[in-house]
């Protein structure tokens, strides 16, 4: 299997300004998606860091990775989607002849993903699925409390019959963590990516699902590294 690894950093981030080159830990947040690449054996030919803004660019070169491809600005608005951004650039790989059997997104908000957890949802990837996306276990949960309004007003269950009263009880459902996508090339370049029905989860814990979309959460991953390294220097 040869992945073509693709990280999307534009540099229009508003809840967390610049966020794609802020530094987290002591080191710029792209790095992380970068390291992860590398750590899951990628060589920097097949590693395309997808960026409209040269600042980010020049932050990737310093951490040793070539910038051939940048991003045209029509897909760097807010209104563009993943799919034409992944599009754009297999298509610039294609163009240089870089071969590939699936792609593999990376974005850098997910610093806590490991190699191994990239490792591990190529692994769970078969030709025959649209696409192999890291989850984690839901804390809300449909069949026990996740409600909607009918006509009148009133809260009624999402799902079943609305008896579980208790949180174990209750079917397990996944959310997207958005740490891996191993896309199928040909799915994407023939449906949107919600238009996918063979898609395999890949489960990731709740330690390494954290998504850094607004101060808070950075707040949460800043905490997150100071304890880890704490416990590194206690062993």
């Amino acid at each position: 299997m040869t992945p073509l690894y693709i990280i999307p950093a534009r540099g229009g981030s508003k809840g967390i300004p610049h966020k794609n080159i802020k530094p987290l830990g002591g080191r710029p947040l792209i790095a992380y998606a970068i390291d992860g690449a590398r750590g899951a054996g990628a060589d920097d030919r097949h590693i395309i860091l997808s960026t409209d803004d040269p600042a980010i660019a020049e932050t990737a070169r310093s951490l040793g990775l070539p910038v051939p491809y940048m991003r045209p600005a029509a897909l760097a608005t807010d209104t563009a989607g993943s799919r034409e951004v992944i599009l754009d650039a297999m298509d610039w790989a294609d163009s240089q002849g870089i071969a590939y059997d699936c792609v593999v997104l990376l974005q850098p908000t997910s610093p806590f993903r490991t190699p191994g957890d990239i490792l591990g949802a190529i692994a769970a990837y078969t030709p025959g699925a649209d696409m192999v996306v890291s989850v984690c276990e839901s804390t809300s949960n449909p069949y026990y409390n996740l409600f909607e309004t009918d006509a009148e007003g009133y809260l009624n269950i999402s799902k079943g019959d609305g008896f579980i009263t208790r949180r174990q009880d209750a079917p397990r459902v996944w959310e997207y963590n958005g740490a891996v996508y191993v896309i199928n090339p040909q799915s994407i370049r023939t449906m949107a990516m919600g238009a996918f029905r063979r898609r395999i989860p890949y489960v990731m814990p709740a330690e390494r699902s954290v998504d850094l979309d607004t101060p808070a959460d950075w707040l949460i991953a800043e905490t997150m590294l100071a304890a880890n390294q704490s416990q590194r220097q206690m062993f």
